[in-house]
């Protein structure tokens, strides 16, 4: 791959570009504002400004130029952001070949703490998660109409630097909610990349895979665990049922379930670099105490 696009330089796509090993000689990728493009490119990114607003006259030709792209927009009322208005720019591309589009296991839905795979049935609890799986058909569609191969990552609860319960308790907003029976399934940022980075080296056809690690686990223990790992007592539990959260934070506690990683292995050959939240959480707490950065 030497010219990646990203629809949705966030996040996800900032760690798989620090990390790849291999990095492509070229990016291009769209952000909401021109300010934030001019503020982030640099010698190899080129951002974009892209949003209901404004979509760059440049996105087309930097498409038709492109190898591969990731995609990682959340759909929107109108569905699929980056589909609805560079399908044909997309599809019309004669170099390429790859998608990765960046999903969630929300769209499952609720399995009440079941095992699942990726051939569990699909039954969303949300306006949010049924429009994500429009999108996901969308983009296979895209792939099939047009000979692409497209990689469909459902993400689990995605933590990392930055973005961590050892985070939250430094600044005091760490919280420990108890709903008898909860699991949430989470993945490292950087296990994210690697898989990114899998789909971009695989010859293959394309699929979909459940992006997650190995444990699902109630949400208060990884904060108890975090709490330990900085030597101070965890805050206290909090009934679910008396708990105060946004709707969209009590949306997440709708849907319980265990999520395989087993395919993810299997098939795209992924080898996790944090297998579970302990992992992940003590990597960064000791490279905070040793006054590094935190580096995968």
């Amino acid at each position: 791959m030497t010219r990646l696009f990203i629809f949705g330089y966030g996040y996800c796509a900032h760690h798989y570009l620090n990390g790849a090993a291999h990095p492509p000689e070229g990016v291009t990728g769209t952000v909401t504002s021109r300010d934030r493009a001019n503020a982030l490119s640099g010698d190899r990114l080129e951002l974009l400004p892209f949003s209901p607003s404004e979509a760059d006259p440049r996105i087309p030709g930097r498409l038709a130029e492109s190898d591969a792209l990731l995609a990682s927009i959340p759909p929107g009322e109108h569905g699929d952001p980056a589909l609805a208005a560079f399908r044909d720019a997309i599809s019309g591309s004669s170099t390429l070949t790859r998608i990765v589009y960046l999903s969630t296991i929300g769209v499952y839905g609720d399995h009440e703490g079941s095992w699942i795979d990726e051939s569990t049935q699909c039954i969303p609890s949300n306006p949010r998660n049924v429009t994500r799986l429009e999108a996901e058909n969308g983009w296979r569609a895209l792939g099939a109409e047009s000979g692409k191969a497209v990689y469909v990552l459902r993400l689990a609860g995605i933590y990392g630097p930055g973005r961590n319960a050892l985070e939250e308790l430094r600044n005091g907003t760490a919280r420990r909610i108890v709903k008898p029976g909860q699991l949430f399934n989470r993945i490292h940022v950087a296990d994210i990349a690697r898989t990114i980075a899998a789909c971009f080296a695989s010859p293959g056809p394309g699929g979909t895979w459940n992006v997650t690690d190995d444990e699902p686990a109630p949400p208060q223990d990884v904060v108890s665990y975090a709490a330990a790992l900085l030597g101070i007592p965890p805050p206290p539990e909090i009934p679910f049922e008396s708990a105060e959260l946004s709707p969209m934070a009590r949306s997440f506690y709708a849907d319980s379930k265990r999520c395989s990683n087993r395919d993810l292995k299997a098939t795209l050959g992924v080898r996790l670099a944090y297998p579970t939240y302990r992992e992940g959480l003590r990597a960064m707490c000791d490279a905070s105490a040793a006054g590094k950065p935190f580096s995968p």
